[in-house]
């Protein structure tokens, strides 16, 4: 996954599949979550995304990666 904030155009952008192209996209209220040819989502964009949360969008950021372990059961 990758995160990008653009700070000249205000567009915080969160992309979960990188290596395939986008075939459809839906815009709700300057949110667009781009989707790909078997309806998995590729990214979410934020417009304005400044005014919608706080200035620098990334001072957000607190990433926490959670793995489980599989059990395996004999």
């Amino acid at each position: 996954m990758r995160v990008e904030y653009d700070p000249q155009h205000d567009v915080l952008n969160f992309e979960f599949i990188l290596d395939e192209p986008i075939v459809d996209s839906l815009e709700l209220n300057g949110i667009i979550i781009d989707y790909t040819k078997d309806n998995r989502i590729a990214s979410i964009e934020i417009l304005d995304a400044g005014k919608r949360t706080i200035k620098n969008p990334l001072d957000l950021l607190d990433l926490k990666i959670v793995k489980e372990n599989a059990i395996t059961l004999s």
